[in-house]
């Protein structure tokens, strides 16, 4: 059995990627539960959990021993909260992740998975975007993930490791009910017949992946004998602000007001990337079509999220 390390495994996409991991593997999380919570942690599963920080180098010593693989989540994830607070935004995701990459270093840990940014990594590019185009971040959080995959370049250059980044579209699904980002605000919003809060005139576009066929590409990563490489998991598909809002109101059968507020600063116009590479190296293709993955996101909301019910 091999030793699976999750940071941040207490979160969205790690409480989503610890059920789909194959139970042949023993799983430890390292989590300081900051934003994250035990609650998210599958009952059924037997893990061992390192409360702790990404930037402590002795929680990471502890964290790292005896692992097999490190899929590393954990981030400070917000555009909006990195252009108030650059430097936590710094200290988390670029210390953090050069704190991680030398914790594995010296436990002799090869395979890392970062996840890393589709959008925030590459600005305002004429899109559709993929490994050949140009990083040029726009705000502190992109500017963070490119760092964290330039270390991850040197640690594989100087130190042994065999790492693969993986920039993620716009996430969505199940167990983000702590999330901040526009979907969670959507769904709580049309289930409470509330108010939709649009940022711009709403024709900027998002690249949406469900939570699922996320996880599926992070695990074929994780298994491939890829080395040093940079791979995008997207839907591949354009959808503006206005068409989401849309869905979702149909979706959940309400009636809500939209109200715009000026556009906010370090958020890109348009995104959305094509997979090509993911398709082809780990022959991974998003099975979910938007309305698909909603109609699932939306029945969760309605089951677990005690604010929107």
């Amino acid at each position: 059995m091999s030793l699976v390390l999750v940071t941040g495994g207490a979160g969205f996409i790690g409480a989503n990627l610890l059920r789909q991991l194959d139970a042949s593997h023993e799983v430890r999380v390292l989590d300081n539960l900051v934003r994250g919570s035990r609650e998210l942690l599958p009952a059924d599963r037997d893990i061992d959990l390192v409360v702790g920080d990404i930037r402590d180098p002795d929680a990471v010593a502890r964290a790292v021993r005896g692992v097999d693989l490190v899929m590393h989540l954990a981030a400070f994830g917000s555009v909006v909260e990195s252009v108030t607070d650059p430097v936590e935004n710094f200290e988390i995701n670029a210390r953090g992740t050069l704190e991680m990459l030398r914790g594995a270093a010296d436990a002799g840990v090869e395979r890392f998975v970062f996840a890393s940014t589709g959008g925030a990594i590459m600005g305002n590019q004429d899109p559709p975007i993929d490994e050949s185009s140009l990083p040029w971040p726009i705000s502190p959080y992109g500017a963070s993930k490119l760092c964290g995959e330039a270390y991850l370049h040197a640690f594989a250059g100087s130190f042994g490791i065999r790492p693969v980044a993986l920039r993620f579209a716009n996430v969505y699904g199940p167990y983000s009910a702590h999330k901040k980002g526009v979907i969670t605000r959507f769904i709580r919003a049309a289930l409470a017949g509330s108010t939709f809060e649009i940022f711009g005139d709403g024709e900027a576009s998002r690249d949406f992946l469900h939570v699922d066929d996320l996880c599926r590409g992070i695990l074929a990563a994780a298994d491939s004998d890829l080395d040093d490489e940079v791979l995008h998991l997207a839907s591949e598909k354009e959808t503006t602000i206005n068409e989401l809002a849309q869905l979702i109101i149909e979706i959940v059968g309400s009636d809500v007001e939209v109200v715009h507020h000026p556009k906010r600063t370090g958020e890109v116009e348009r995104n959305f990337a094509r997979a090509d590479r993911a398709r082809k190296v780990l022959g991974w293709t998003p099975q979910l079509s938007l309305r698909e993955g909603m109609m699932n996101t939306v029945d969760w909301f309605r089951a677990h999220d005690r604010v929107s019910a």
